[in-house]
């Protein structure tokens, strides 16, 4: 699993609203740079990361709300929600199909046809999740919403009016 960076000066922050833009920012870099490569079936610890990234991204842009222009934060904080969920539907298939790989393989000879049609059911739905964050993603891109999570970290630095 990816370990989050470290977020550089966040020691050192000034201000909860310092700390506020320095996390998020850190955070909303590690969700996007996960988002190549996502889709390959072949390696499911992609993921899982990007999955995790998004969570971190969630808790820091909660935790820190009241940093940010509400209207602006509430719209991001719920596609990074859609991400997250249309991560979560591919991520629990590729699970299932790992451990009951497993289960599989320590059967004798001959006695894995139930679990090897499990595994092809499996593998549908995680194809079908596959398609579902691929459009998640796309929706994200079309959206800017990388973008508008450093605007809204942007916004946070600007000195109040």
């Amino acid at each position: 699993m990816a370990r989050a960076r470290a977020v550089p000066g966040f020691a050192e922050s000034a201000s909860f609203r310092e700390a506020a833009v320095r996390v998020v920012a850190m955070r909303t870099e590690e969700v996007f740079e996960h988002a190549d490569h996502v889709l390959d079936t072949s390696d499911i610890e992609r993921v899982h990361d990007m999955r995790v990234a998004t969570r971190r991204l969630r808790a820091a842009l909660e935790i820190f709300a009241t940093c940010f222009p509400k209207a602006e934060h509430r719209k991001v904080l719920k596609e990074v929600k859609r991400l997250a969920d249309a991560l979560g539907e591919r991520r629990d298939p590729d699970v299932a199909i790992e451990a009951f790989a497993r289960v599989r393989d320590a059967l004798p000879p001959g006695d894995s046809t139930g679990v090897d049609a499990l595994i092809d059911e499996l593998r549908e739905r995680q194809g079908r999740g596959n398609e579902a964050l691929a459009a998640a993603i796309e929706r994200a891109r079309a959206r800017g919403l990388h973008e508008r999570l450093l605007a809204l970290t942007a916004a946070a630095e600007a000195p109040a009016p």
